[in-house]
């Protein structure tokens, strides 16, 4: 008589996650398996399946990611929270992943050093930290190189040398056109000055020029070169767009698992004039997104919103858990 295992056993046998054996199963690239209630069950003799995407997963994504950039209102405290809500069994998998205001993307790490969706959307208005992640993904031994140069150049200085280092980077950041031929030194003065600015805020004025003065680090890490050799790797499989996050509609379904971080709203009239961007993210905008979170909602899609005082908002999770 034949007899069944469920996939978390799979998974512990062939050594992959219980989301890559669902995902396996709804592909019917395993033989004999079928649902029972709310969960896969699989033949106990049923070979691992020959799968590219479970070998990159195994041979690739055995290493720890962590954000590039220091980045203000970062959700790595409520990463526990966050990963009670990606359903991994049966007919609970999400087999895409969309976070449209990724900002400096301390989720998105962490999905994809232990997650394996097949699909995966990021993005943001801000057009220097989306070309950093563009930089890191297409062009990695090229930034390394540079941050590699700047790191020894700036850190033996003394506080008057650093000084001046620091404001002519800045300067030449402000100053350099973003474009095709200047992306990997605009991602590199980015980092560095993320990396050597106060408390590693990102702030612009109304002209778009970044204004945050040098931090007070003995021994910033500019350059961490393991780190962005994988990052580099775990990118590989994501879409990466600069925009509105009302661009990501197209991209999201049932499967899609949604997170957003909203900027807080302004607390005062002035207090938008040195910003994450030129513009302001007020009332209208409050409103706005609160619409683009109805239509998305519509698609049967599971949605986190983070609300200002941190706490998370879920929508579509009713029937999931």
């Amino acid at each position: 008589m034949l007899s069944y295992i469920s996939a978390k056993e799979a998974a512990e046998r062939w050594n992959i996650s219980r989301r890559r054996v669902a995902i396996l199963c709804s592909e019917n690239r395993i033989d004999g398996a079928m649902m029972v209630g709310n969960m896969w069950i699989i033949p106990s003799n049923a070979e691992k399946p020959i799968d590219k995407r479970t070998l990159r997963y195994e041979n690739e994504r055995k290493f720890t990611l962590k954000p590039f950039v220091k980045w203000v209102g970062g959700k790595g405290q409520l990463i526990g929270e966050l990963e009670k809500m990606l359903p991994s069994n049966g007919d609970k998998v999400l087999t895409k992943y969309c976070e449209p205001m990724v900002g400096g993307g301390a989720l998105l790490f962490n999905v994809l050093s232990k997650y394996d969706f097949a699909e995966l959307y990021i993005g943001d208005i801000n057009p220097e930290l989306i070309n950093a992640y563009n930089v890191i993904k297409k062009n990695v031994e090229e930034l390394i190189s540079r941050l590699q140069e700047m790191q020894m150049v700036f850190l033996p200085m003394d506080e008057n040398g650093r000084k001046f280092y620091y404001y002519s980077v800045r300067d030449k950041f402000n100053s350099v056109v973003l474009a095709a031929e200047t992306a990997v030194e605009k991602a590199a003065y980015f980092i560095f000055l993320n990396k050597t600015c106060f408390n590693g805020l990102y702030r612009v004025n109304r002209k778009g020029q970044f204004n945050v003065p040098m931090g007070a680090y003995k021994n910033p890490t500019i350059c961490d070169k393991e780190n962005l050799l994988n990052i580099s790797k775990a990118l590989q499989n994501v879409t990466i767009v600069c925009g509105d996050y009302s661009l990501s509609k197209e991209f999201i379904d049932k499967n899609t698992f949604v997170y957003i971080d909203p900027p807080y709203r302004p607390i005062s009239e002035t207090s938008g004039f040195t910003s994450y961007n030129a513009d302001v993210f007020d009332d209208d905008e409050q409103i706005r997104l609160a619409r683009f979170i109805d239509e998305i909602n519509k698609s049967g899609a599971k949605i986190v919103l983070r609300k200002k005082n941190k706490e998370l908002k879920v929508y579509g999770f009713t029937n999931v858990f």
